[in-house]
């Protein structure tokens, strides 16, 4: 593995060559005035699995702002 530091400038217009590193299994660093600003990494199988975990756990509420009808204990 191959960590490659690379300014913002020079980045853009090499894009794709970049990208091809990353999926070869090398790290790029983007940089702003020397300093890292994005790591751009293979994507990892084990992201999935987490991901897979997690799925079906959060709610989604069409109407947020709607009152809630539970009755909620204040604790001391």
């Amino acid at each position: 593995m191959t960590v490659l530091m690379v300014p913002k400038s020079k980045f853009k217009p090499k894009a794709f060559a970049y990208l091809r590193r990353v999926e070869s299994g090398d790290h790029v660093c983007i940089t702003d005035h020397g300093r890292p600003v994005v790591d751009i990494v293979p994507h990892r199988a084990e992201d999935d699995r987490e991901l897979e975990e997690l799925r079906g756990l959060v709610r989604k509420y069409e109407r947020p702002m709607d009152p809630v009808d539970v009755e909620w204990e204040a604790g001391t």
